[in-house]
């Protein structure tokens, strides 16, 4: 037990240096990985720029994440270094999706965003934070300690009236459905047509287009 206790501390104390960064802990036991960790340490950290439709382009969107990124990898590798020192089995799961058929991560970062009261999904089908509102970049870090953990949000909070995210999607991928924990991203958004239009621009950028014109239209978190 005291070794949990110090662990958790250890890592609040790196987070407590990082005040813009949103953070919390969940049990996993949900998972497929339960058997093999008791926890996730989750991530929300802040684009570089904030933007609104107003000030939007695709560049300074994909440059915003990659400021983000940045942050992230810096406090992630200290976290390592805590967990290696104490030696604390732990895993950091892939970024990427599987393949292009499924488009799942082999471990959900939104799903334990809002299982460590982090935020909630919103009609667009990712992660809104009260802070920031979707303009986060997310990950985790899954660890065999058990923790202090988050309440989670099991409903989505957008306002039912507020469609700014469908009216602005360019492919109309977005179905207006609000999110119930459980509920399948298909009811949510059509990721497939999304995920096609996104993966037109390879050729002329060496990537899929960021496409974060339904995050920059949120309304949560423009104050940041």
């Amino acid at each position: 037990m005291e070794k949990t206790g110090n662990v958790e501390k250890e890592i609040r104390s790196v987070m407590s240096e990082h005040p813009e960064i949103l953070f919390g802990f969940t049990d996993i036991s949900y998972s497929d990985y339960a058997g093999e960790y008791a926890s996730a340490l989750v991530f929300a950290v802040p684009y570089g720029e904030q933007l609104t439709p107003e000030d939007y382009t695709e560049e300074r969107f994909d440059r915003g994440i990659q400021a983000a990124r940045t942050v992230l990898e810096s406090v992630v590798d200290r976290i390592e270094g805590i967990l290696r020192d104490m030696q604390v089995k732990y895993w950091i799961p892939p970024v990427a999706q599987e393949n292009e058929i499924e488009l799942r991560a082999l471990f959900s970062f939104k799903t334990a965003a809002a299982r460590a009261g982090i935020g909630w999904f919103g009609k667009n089908d990712v992660i809104i934070t009260e802070k920031y509102g979707p303009r986060v970049r997310l990950s985790a870090i899954l660890i065999d300690v058990p923790f202090e953990y988050g309440i989670p949000v099991t409903k989505g909070r957008c306002p039912e009236e507020c469609t700014k995210c469908i009216d602005i999607c360019p492919c109309k991928a977005l179905k207006g459905r609000q999110w119930e924990e459980g509920m399948d991203r298909s009811e949510i958004i059509d990721y497939q047509k999304c995920n096609r239009m996104r993966s037109a621009f390879i050729p002329k950028l060496g990537r899929k287009n960021a496409c974060g014109l339904c995050l920059a239209a949120c309304p949560f978190g423009k104050q940041a």
